[in-house]
C-alpha cells in the first residue's frame, strides 16, 4: 500500500503532493456540510477513496472515504502514526485545529512505545469498572432526569436527558466533583467545536489538574484513582491527559450516540416498533446508528512522517489523514445486509481502536431503554429533515431533539 522511497517520487506516474481534490475543496466545519454530510460524501466518491478537504480555513487534510483503504491505514501505525508533533510544529500561528489535534501525552495522540504505555494504563483502569455499578449509576441518573420533565409532556432530549445523563455517569465513574466536571466539559466542548478553542483547552486542563491532585491526596474507587495506581507510574501531566481522554471520549460521543439512536427509534418503524415490541434489540438499533450516523463521523487522525503512496495517490508528509468513519461505513463497495453485522468502523480499528466500547454501549443502551420504558409513546416534535445539526469537523451531533409524549407523574425506575 505504501512506498516511501524518495527516489520513486520524481519517477512515479501517480499524482504527488495531495489526493485528488473535490472542487471546490470541502470545509468540514461548514454548516452546509453538517446539514447533509452523506450527500457530500456521495459527491466526493467520484474522486476515489481519498479526497482533499479543509478542517478549517488554510488547514488542509486528506479525508478517507473508502472502507478498505481506511482499514489498511488504521492497521498501519508505522506509516500512519497518530503523533501530530511535526504537523503542529509547522501549523500557522493561531491555527484553530491545534488545541483539538495537537500532541498530547495520551493514548490517542502518540505512537509506538509511548502509545503502548498509555493505552496499557487506560485498559487496566477500564478493567476495574464494575458494569453492574454502571447500570446503577445510569438508572439513578435516568430516573432523576426523566422525573424533571415527564409531567410536562415535552422535553429537549439533548439538554434534558442525553447530555446530563452521560455527564453525571462519567463524572461519577471518574470521581470528578460536580464543579470540576462542568468546567472540564465546557472546555472540551469549546475545543471540539473550534470556538474559543485555546481558552477551552486551558479550562479543561486546569479542571483536570485539580481533580488529579485531589485524587493523589485522597484516592477512591474511581477511574482516576485506578490510573494513579497503575505500576507504570504516570506523572501529573500524563495523568491529566489520560483522565482528559477518558472523560472527553466518554461524554460527548456517548451523548450523541444516545440522541442519534433515539432519533432513529422515533422515526424509523423498523427499529422503533421492533424495540418496543421486543422484536429488535436496542443494541441492533445502536449498531444501525454506528453504521449510518456514528457520533464521531470523522476521526482517527494520523500524520504520515514521509509521503505515502496509497493506491494511485501520494499523500503528503506531516498533513492530517482523517478517517471518515461515516463515509467508510456507507461505502457502496461493502454495503450490504447489516442484520447482526458489526463490521462498522465507528470504534476505529487497529492499535487505536476504542478500548471503552462496552462501557459506552452500557450507558447508551440502558439510557435509551429506561427512557422508552418510562415514555413509550415519545415522538419527535420536528420532522427529521427539519432538525438542525451542529457544525463541526469531527462529530455528528444534533443541536436539539425536541419531543412530545403523554404527560405522566414522576415514577420509580431504579
Amino acid at each position: 500500500m505504501s512506498n516511501t522511497d524518495p527516489g520513486v517520487q520524481g519517477e512515479s506516474p501517480f499524482a504527488y503532493g495531495s489526493p485528488v481534490s473535490a472542487d471546490p475543496r470541502v470545509r468540514l466545519d461548514a454548516p452546509s456540510f453538517a446539514a447533509d454530510p452523506h450527500r457530500v460524501y456521495e459527491d466526493m466518491r467520484r474522486h476515489g477513496p481519498l479526497v482533499q478537504v479543509e478542517l478549517a480555513p488554510g488547514v488542509p487534510a486528506t479525508l478517507v472515504i473508502g472502507y478498505q483503504v481506511a482499514v489498511q491505514i488504521l492497521n498501519d501505525e508505522d506509516h500512519f502514526p497518530a503523533d501530530s508533533r511535526r504537523w503542529e510544529k509547522n501549523a500557522a500561528p493561531g491555527c484553530p485545529m491545534v488545541p483539538m489535534l495537537g500532541y498530547r501525552p495520551n493514548a490517542l495522540r502518540t505512537a509506538g512505545a509511548e502509545h503502548d504505555r498509555y493505552r496499557r494504563t487506560i485498559i487496566a483502569a477500564l478493567e476495574t469498572v464494575d458494569l453492574h455499578k454502571v447500570h446503577d449509576a445510569v438508572a439513578r441518573a435516568a430516573e432523576a432526569l426523566i422525573n424533571t420533565f415527564c409531567d410536562r409532556g415535552t422535553a429537549d432530549l439533548q439538554i434534558d436527558y442525553a447530555y446530563p445523563l452521560t455527564f453525571r455517569v462519567l463524572s461519577e465513574l471518574m470521581g470528578f466533583p460536580e464543579d470540576a466536571a462542568a468546567a472540564a466539559y465546557e472546555g472540551m466542548a469549546a475545543m471540539l467545536e473550534g470556538v474559543g478553542a485555546e481558552e477551552g483547552q486551558q479550562r479543561f486542563v486546569e479542571a483536570l489538574i485539580g481533580v488529579v491532585q485531589q485524587k493523589q491526596a485522597e484516592p477512591g474507587d474511581d477511574l482516576t484513582s485506578a490510573l494513579l495506581r497503575h505500576p507504570d507510574g504516570l506523572d501529573l501531566m500524563e495523568m491529566v491527559n489520560q483522565a482528559a481522554l477518558l472523560f472527553s471520549m466518554g461524554t460527548e460521543p456517548t451523548c450523541n450516540l444516545i440522541l442519534n439512536a433515539l432519533l432513529l427509534l422515533m422515526t424509523d418503524e423498523q427499529y422503533g416498533g421492533g424495540v418496543l415490541s421486543g422484536a429488535v434489540a436496542t443494541r441492533d438499533a445502536i449498531d444501525a446508528v454506528l453504521f449510518e450516523d456514528p457520533p464521531l463521523a470523522n476521526w482517527c487522525v494520523s500524520y504520515p512522517r514521509q509521503p505515502q503512496l496509497v493506491g494511485d495517490t501520494w499523500l503528503p508528509a506531516d498533513q492530517p489523514v482523517v478517517i471518515s468513519l461515516a463515509a467508510c461505513n456507507n461505502d457502496p463497495v461493502v454495503r450490504g445486509d447489516r442484520g447482526g453485522n458489526r463490521s462498522h468502523l465507528a470504534w476505529g480499528a487497529g492499535p487505536h481502536a476504542c478500548p471503552a466500547q462496552s462501557l459506552a454501549l452500557t450507558i447508551a443502551s440502558q439510557g435509551i431503554d429506561l427512557l422508552l420504558d418510562a415514555l413509550p409513546d415519545i415522538r419527535s416534535q420536528v420532522p427529521v429533515q427539519d432538525l438542525d445539526w451542529r457544525p463541526g469537523q469531527f462529530h455528528r451531533a444534533l443541536v436539539a431533539l425536541p419531543v412530545q409524549f403523554p404527560p405522566c407523574p414522576p415514577m420509580r425506575l431504579a
